[in-house]
């Protein structure tokens, strides 16, 4: 236990060096050279872009670039709409807080919620993503069948504050006899840290961003998935009532639709499914 817990120091340690949120989100992150963009157009619109660090779907390159899927299939579908991108760091519920105000114009990796439809419009789907239940490596074989026996048998579940799991774990967080069972973090990374502390007993992810982390952090052989999965769900665009026009909305899905048809989609995704 004493190995893990300095283990566990050392990923908090790397997290306050790597991952903090900015302390002001209202500065950008530098975005590559004009030269380099995807388009040599001039733009007819600027858009700013909310950045909640999610690997392999958004992050930063060593040379602080912003990347991944969700990055470059939004910048694409922003060259064809001959908009330029300004990009904003920071956590997922600083993010909203910023999207509802208007100071943003749009995030990424967005489901669709009753709430969130109050303050926001939503693009087409863009992709889909599966959420996987991540245990210790010794309780990779525990016998429950399903997320709810999981909390039913009193296991505590991490999970990241504000983001949208499904119907079903939704249902459960707003039950009062499991409520107690959920355990929010700003961050993913917070997640794996408390599972390896023992202060929960597994952790909802992305099977993509885990997987990417898990071996980033050395943390693969420690922490395992389970065999419990929750469905696919769509992923959305989605951006302010405060600042953009539902016009533009429509716009992005045009955008979207092109990009689709002419093989760039593909090919984007092609590059992260190898």
């Amino acid at each position: 236990m004493k190995s893990i817990k300095l283990l566990v120091s050392f990923v908090i340690l790397t997290l306050v060096v790597s991952c903090k949120p900015a302390t002001a989100p209202d500065i950008a992150v530098p975005v590559e050279p004009a030269a380099q963009r995807m388009s040599a157009v001039p733009p007819q619109c600027s858009l700013t872009m909310g950045f909640d660090a999610w690997e392999p779907y958004q992050y930063m390159t060593v040379g602080n670039t912003v990347t991944g899927l969700d990055v470059e299939l939004v910048r694409a579908v922003a060259a064809n709409m001959q908009c330029e991108l300004n990009i904003v760091q920071g956590s997922w519920v600083e993010l909203l807080g910023l999207l509802k105000e208007g100071k943003i114009d749009f995030v990424l990796g967005a489901s669709v919620t009753e709430d969130r439809q109050a303050f926001a419009y939503f693009s087409e789907p863009y992709r889909q993503e599966q959420f996987s239940l991540y245990v210790r490596r010794d309780d990779a074989e525990l016998a429950v069948t399903d997320i709810r026996a999981f909390i039913s048998a009193g296991h505590k579940l991490g999970i990241v504050n504000e983001y949208y799991y499904g119907d079903e774990i939704a249902e459960l967080y707003a039950s009062a006899e499991y409520r107690p069972q959920f355990v929010g973090a700003i961050i993913s990374e917070m997640n794996m840290a408390r599972l390896l502390d023992e202060e929960i007993d597994g952790f909802l992810e992305d099977s993509f961003v885990a997987t990417s982390i898990l071996r980033r952090k050395g943390l693969d052989a420690l922490i395992k998935p389970h065999q419990i999965t929750l469905g696919n769900n769509d992923v959305y665009v989605m951006f302010s009532k405060a600042s953009v026009e539902e016009q533009l909305v429509e716009e992005f899905n045009r955008g979207l639709a092109t990009i689709k048809q002419n093989g760039l989609y593909q090919q984007i995704l092609q590059r992260y499914q190898d």
